[in-house]
């Protein structure tokens, strides 16, 4: 899920963030993604240029369709995390803003003999989100023609005269569209949809969401440091792709059956703790706190936390402690906010 998140490990739960929240779980949340970059790459390589420089398949890619990867550096870390889509004359990346030089910077050192040219368009090309149940409903009522669209499918289609893509996002818990456009259409696009039904959502109930669907965000619970397995983002990885910048790491950890270390959630009973606190069990340190927040649900809050725990400790049952509070290990996205 490509979200406009602040970079925050607590998130207040009071205010409007609680109605915020609630109309993500059972509304439709509207919200913005100027956040997010877009950057164009043209040219006759540009396909097997980026094939070569990310961890999934890009040369199969169809017309119309995304897919979710790794940058690495030669020894297999993570520069940055990115969407790649086939908008059949270009290939457009979507990254945060945050991490946009940075991924600039990196196809510029790697384009050398190559026919391709990338450009960031993010000044003529932005989006808005709008996520939860009534979602779809809402983007209809406001005069969306939305198509039957598989994760990470788009369409080109025209509102008031304008042109506008429709994007499925890829979260299987929940329902979730992008909606591209120039950023001088945004203003009446988001006073169609809050007309339509659809609640404005700020930074923050958007940060509470991404923990709970248990997404984790580049630079806070994704670093540099970290390795792509370790992540547990299975869906960036590609391993019949061919050879791309660090291959060979990411390909020695696959041969070898696991990663020392993963990324999970965790239920929490005392004071939430930190980002960067550290999880210790049996007086060892065994892990590491991304993220925390604690999730306003009907029943009260539920204090949540993201991490890094080590393979030995992820065991049902196990004590595992951070800065006093009692951590539980939890799969994601937490059962208690999406129950089927």
């Amino acid at each position: 899920m490509a979200t406009a998140l602040h970079d925050r490990s607590r998130v207040p739960t009071d205010g409007n963030v609680k109605e915020e929240f609630a109309a993500l779980l059972a509304g439709a949340g509207v919200y913005d993604l100027g956040s997010r970059a877009k950057i164009a790459l043209r040219g006759e390589d540009r396909v097997r240029w980026l094939n070569g420089m990310v961890t999934n398949n890009v040369r199969d890619l169809a017309e119309g369709h995304g897919i979710y990867a790794y940058l690495l550096n030669p020894q297999g870390h993570i520069l940055a995390d990115l969407y790649a889509y086939n908008r059949g004359d270009t290939l457009l990346v979507d990254t945060d803003r945050s991490q946009a030089e940075k991924v600039l910077a990196t196809f510029d050192h790697y384009i050398i003999m190559d026919d391709v040219e990338a450009e960031n368009i993010s000044g003529k090309l932005t989006a808005l989100g709008i996520a939860g149940p009534k979602a779809p409903e809402t983007l209809h009522s406001a005069g969306i023609q939305l198509p039957t669209l598989a994760p990470l499918y788009f369409a080109n289609i025209s509102w008031r005269d304008k042109p506008v893509t429709v994007l499925r996002s890829d979260h299987p818990r929940i329902e979730s569209f992008e909606l591209w456009l120039a950023p001088e259409n945004v203003p009446a696009l988001r006073e169609a949809l809050t007309n339509a039904g659809g609640s404005p959502i700020g930074s923050s109930a958007l940060d509470l969401f991404r923990i709970a669907l248990g997404t984790p965000r580049y630079g806070q619970d994704i670093r540099e440091r970290d390795l792509p397995q370790e992540t547990g983002q299975d869906r960036a990885l590609n391993f019949s792709k061919g050879c791309y910048v660090g291959q060979e790491i990411v390909e020695r950890i696959r041969s070898r059956g696991a990663v020392h270390r993963t990324f999970t959630g965790f239920l929490v009973e005392g004071s939430l703790p930190l980002s960067g606190t550290k999880i210790q069990a049996d007086g060892k340190e065994v892990g590491e706190i991304t993220s925390t927040a604690s999730l306003p649900l009907k029943g009260g809050d539920l204090p949540v936390a993201l991490g890094y725990l080590r393979r030995e400790a992820a065991v049902p049952g196990k004590p595992l402690e951070a800065a006093g509070a009692r951590l539980t290990a939890a799969r994601l996205p937490f059962a208690q906010v999406f129950s089927d």
